[in-house]
């Protein structure tokens, strides 16, 4: 990425993280660490669907549009209009729906997707309520093919918040699979990783 490509997707975040703290859960976009750890768990062969929730400035996007063959499907739901507007001008490769994930399986019904292969969430997890937690972990399970893969991206320096336990509960109550991958320290905060599998 262009260093001017790179201060245009900085100073995108930064003003929506200013005006819109409720919805943003970071002080910088996701590094390329993490969106390399992330994008590592994407099926590197056939014609998966992949679906990014939350994904911001896209900054996951990249690492992930790169894994995959030809033919695959790279669709992201965003609630930001904002950020939907940037994600359509930065990165016209990526399938942008914008809406609430809340309402995931009713955005792809509409989008002509019926399942998907990896769900990758980038979604403040800990700025949201318990029960709102597990709504949005129940919708993403809904739409995952069997062998599909949810991953998903927290911070280490909000381990001791009760939102943070109070998620980790719910993607055990979720997945029957719930493995931490090993933590980023290369990214600001630092990042844990989890892939899960395996909807109850």
């Amino acid at each position: 990425m262009s260093k001017r490509k790179k201060l245009g997707e900085y100073w995108t975040f930064l003003t929506r993280a200013l005006r819109r703290p409720s919805t943003v859960g970071a002080v910088l976009p996701t590094s390329r660490h993490v969106a390399a750890a992330v994008a590592a768990v994407v099926p590197s062969y056939g014609t998966p669907t992949v679906l990014e929730l939350g994904p911001g400035t896209g900054a996951l996007s990249g690492p992930i549009q790169r894994r995959l063959a030809e033919g695959a499907r790279h669709l992201a739901v965003e609630i930001d209009p904002e950020m939907v507007r940037y994600l359509h001008r930065a990165k016209p490769w990526l399938e942008v729906i914008e809406g609430d994930a809340t309402h995931l399986r009713k955005l792809l019904d509409t989008a002509g997707v019926y399942r998907v292969d990896a769900v990758i969430s980038s979604i403040p997890w800990t700025l949201l309520p318990p029960d709102k937690q597990r709504e949005l972990l129940q919708e993403a399970a809904s739409v995952m093919a069997p062998g599909g893969v949810f991953t998903t991206v927290t911070y280490l320096t909000t381990l001791w918040r009760p939102a943070t336990h109070a998620f980790v509960e719910a993607l055990h109550d979720t997945f029957d699979e719930v493995l931490p991958r090993t933590a980023v320290w290369r990214n600001v905060p630092p990042a844990r990783i989890y892939a899960c599998r395996r909807p109850r």
